[in-house]
């Protein structure tokens, strides 16, 4: 137990409190919006469409900056990349206090994407280069959670501070917080584990062996493709996701009529289930891993589990109408779709370790394509058919259509830039859905 706690305590250890800690902060400055989104939407006269076009406007910078931000995060390091990336973000946070209409407040949501976007495939490259590679899984499981718990965190500190002060306020005091991790970020992280003045040799042996330099030019074609079966499955988890941060106060209000304090618990207690979901589904996948030395079951396995656990879990919802039941199973429902988390973000880090930054980034296009699509579907549905049923049934779906996606991912198939996948995709979205077959290299 003392040997286990020294180990935390060296800088890989520091380094993944560090990336733990920005994963918190980034989540309570995105979803702080869901917790404030009622009173907002009174106090600026917006609409349920006009809140999920706010909601979405996140993802558009967001969808983008996964491409991009990867490619920066490969190219200039995490150390610069992050912290500009974290700076962007205080900004926007900033700013969102100060918003008078919907126009602002799409602007706000805009800069607050270009920020965070950069952010989560830039600290996958660092967790690439800091990490063993026997504990990737665990890594993406414990900074997830971080994030979940910011999800969980921010229901309860945002109607704290909205309740003692005004909402506006609440978005005015994060941004400072913001601040101080980029400063520590700056002073101790480096970009490569060999030049931090306080690892040993024995700290650089456990990481992975890295090769020549890996600030060089991607090959962005080849790679898109053999990554596009893993961002077609990110998409149908991303979808259920954003319903969960962006609706589920919302939901509380408009369909139990539950005041601000309530609707906080009440949504705390859902988010905090997926908590549990993201830790647990990178030590399931690890262990998976260690024993069987399979990366499909490992991989594969807890995400097919996810995604078939949050399909069973979200039917009663539909078909009960009672408070005590929609929380419970939307809190079930949540943890088995985050078991997906942990895994499906080892699955780039699998393929290509050398461009994890960039590979993690197309695959999560995908879940930035949903934050697009997902919460302006909600609120156009909602006010279209006045109930939230149509909207649950999409997700339902997706969910199933994710978990037989994932039956056809290959994160044993390494990336190799001189050959060519066997199953090309095609134009057509279904084509794009084959999974590249080639025989990997003899070793």
């Amino acid at each position: 137990m003392i040997r286990n706690s020294r180990r935390y305590l060296r800088p890989p250890g520091i380094v993944l409190l560090l990336l733990c800690a920005m994963y918190f902060l980034l989540f309570v400055n995105r979803t702080n919006i869901a917790i404030a989104g009622p009173l907002m939407q009174a106090d600026l006269k917006l609409s349920n469409t006009e809140l999920g076009l706010a909601f979405s406007a996140f993802a558009y910078p967001y969808a983008v900056f996964q491409l991009f931000g990867g490619m920066l995060g490969d190219r200039f390091g995490p150390r610069l990349t992050l912290a500009v990336a974290s700076f962007a973000v205080a900004l926007a946070t900033a700013w969102t206090g100060a918003v008078g209409g919907l126009l602002s407040l799409f602007m706000a949501r805009v800069a607050l994407g270009i920020g965070e976007g950069a952010a989560f495939p830039t600290a996958t490259r660092a967790m690439s280069v800091w990490m063993p590679k026997a504990n990737w899984a665990f890594a993406q499981g414990i900074t997830h959670t971080s994030s979940r718990l910011g999800n969980w965190a921010t229901a309860l500190i945002i109607a704290g501070l909205i309740a003692l002060i005004s909402w506006r306020a609440s978005f005015y005091l994060l941004a400072p917080v913001n601040l101080i991790w980029v400063a520590v970020w700056l002073w101790y992280f480096r970009d490569r584990p060999a030049d931090h003045p306080a690892m040993t040799a024995a700290d650089l042996a456990a990481l992975p062996v890295r090769g020549r330099d890996e600030r060089q030019g991607v090959p962005w074609l080849k790679l898109a493709r053999w990554i596009a079966p893993v961002t077609c499955v990110d998409f149908c988890y991303g979808w259920t996701l954003w319903l969960f941060q962006s609706w589920i106060p919302s939901f509380f209000v408009q369909n139990y009529a539950l005041d601000l304090s309530r609707t906080a618990l009440y949504s705390a207690g859902v988010l905090f289930a997926g908590v549990i979901g993201d830790t647990l589904g990178g030590i399931v996948s690890d262990h998976i891993l260690k024993r069987s030395r399979d990366l499909k079951m490992a991989r594969n396995g807890v995400i097919f589990a996810g995604f078939c656990g949050g399909f069973i879990c979200m039917l009663p919802v539909l078909l009960v109408h009672n408070l005590t039941v929609a929380s419970i199973c939307l809190s079930l429902a949540f943890f088995f779709t985050e078991l997906i988390v942990a895994p499906i973000w080892a699955v780039p880090m699998d393929i290509t370790p050398r461009y994890a930054g960039t590979a993690s980034g197309m695959m999560n296009f995908g879940f930035g394509l949903a934050g697009i699509v997902s919460p302006l579907a909600f609120g156009v549905l909602i006010d279209v058919t006045g109930t939230w049923t149509v909207a649950f049934v999409l997700s339902i779906l997706l969910l199933l259509l994710g978990a037989l996606l994932t039956l056809r991912l290959r994160p044993d198939v390494p990336f190799t830039e001189d050959i060519v996948p066997e199953s090309q995709p095609s134009t057509s979205a279904l084509a794009s859905l084959a999974v590249p077959s080639p025989n990997p290299p003899s070793r």
